[in-house]
């Protein structure tokens, strides 16, 4: 019974908010390889790509939960969530051609399109702020829980609770779909197939035929979806702070380069590898120990090698670690 409820205690605060977190990193991770992969640069506005994303999505949904039109059980946020991506893939279309057209006309080199993407992070983060306030922001509705402790408890008469919050379940089960239908897309479509062309060699695909801008505007496309659905599934498991979308690009872009940047493939298992990382070094194994230990071995401590704090050093470390060691990353960075 003690191993059962380890086993219990540590899929409910480190198993199940890893996987969702890991599902949401991908997602981000996605992204920013797509950019990498297709367009030959890293984008450091991404993180701020989500932020307006969300709030893209925010704002809608509370109008419909004003007039009163819900889910039910699920998160209202997941009907407003088109609205969102349709406003976020404008943005990031007018960005494109205010700001990397012009740089793409004159051939500049990807440390260029870096820069630009710094002062197009700082000119996001500032108009989230400005326009939904640097405060926390909830939005989630519906049913909270898919499987609450007591019920476990009940259920298996175990004396540890296992927890099981709905947007968890929709965050991995939206994942897995995203994720089918963008590999789906790449490896099926003709669209798809002339951006791995693109990818693999520019000059080739362009005397293939292959349109440029085309290409460009489908990924950017790709990419607001990808931003927006991610950021609205991590705002509904925790909550929407404009701060936070900021600093999870240090993750996000960790998980990217563990897995190999522009492969993405490489991109989700990045994103579990840095989820299951941070939330393992910052949670306090004291009591989980407790169960697996003999009572003469148990802990006094915490056991908590970091705290939560700091868990965004933990990808810090690990990006480091990879760049220093393997620094194509886990599946070898490659074209999409």
């Amino acid at each position: 019974m003690d191993i059962l409820n380890g086993l219990v205690v540590l899929a409910n605060f480190v198993i199940v908010p890893a996987t969702a977190y890991g599902a949401q990193l991908a997602l981000g991770a996605l992204g920013v390889t797509l950019i990498y992969g297709i367009l030959r640069f890293s984008n450091f506005a991404h993180g701020d790509t989500m932020a307006f994303g969300t709030m893209a999505v925010i704002l809608p949904t509370w109008g419909l939960q004003a007039l009163g039109i819900n889910l039910g059980p699920l998160p209202t946020a997941l009907l407003a969530l088109p609205i969102g991506i349709g406003i976020t893939a404008l943005l990031l279309l007018g960005t494109d051609r205010l700001v990397y057209r012009f740089y793409r006309a004159k051939k500049a080199v990807p440390v260029i399109f870096v820069i630009a993407s710094l002062g197009v992070m700082f000119i996001m983060n500032g108009l989230v702020r400005f326009v939904i306030g640097p405060d926390d922001q909830r939005f989630s509705d519906g049913e909270r829980f898919l499987i609450s402790a007591r019920n476990f408890r009940e259920m298996t008469g175990l004396a540890e609770g296992l927890a099981i919050r709905t947007t968890q379940v929709i965050t991995v089960v939206v994942a897995v779909i995203v994720v089918a239908v963008l590999f789906w897309f790449l490896n099926r479509t003709r669209t798809g197939k002339s951006m791995r062309a693109y990818s693999d060699n520019e000059d080739l695909a362009l005397l293939s035929g292959i349109n440029p801008e085309r290409v460009v505007m489908y990924t950017w496309l790709m990419v607001a979806a990808l931003a927006t659905i991610a950021g609205t599934l991590y705002g509904l498991d925790k909550s929407f702070k404009p701060f936070t979308y900021f600093q999870l690009l240090l993750p996000i872009f960790a998980a990217a380069i563990v897995g190999g940047l522009g492969n993405p493939l490489g991109a989700i298992a990045g994103g579990f590898v840095i989820a299951f990382a941070e939330v393992t070094i910052t949670y306090p194994l004291k009591k989980v120990l407790g169960y697996f230990l003999p009572e003469t071995l148990a802990p006094d401590g915490l056991v908590q090698l970091l705290s939560t704090d700091y868990k965004f050093a933990v990808s810090f470390v690990i990006l480091i670690i990879v760049l220093l060691f393997r620094p194509t990353g886990l599946f070898k960075g490659k074209a999409v």
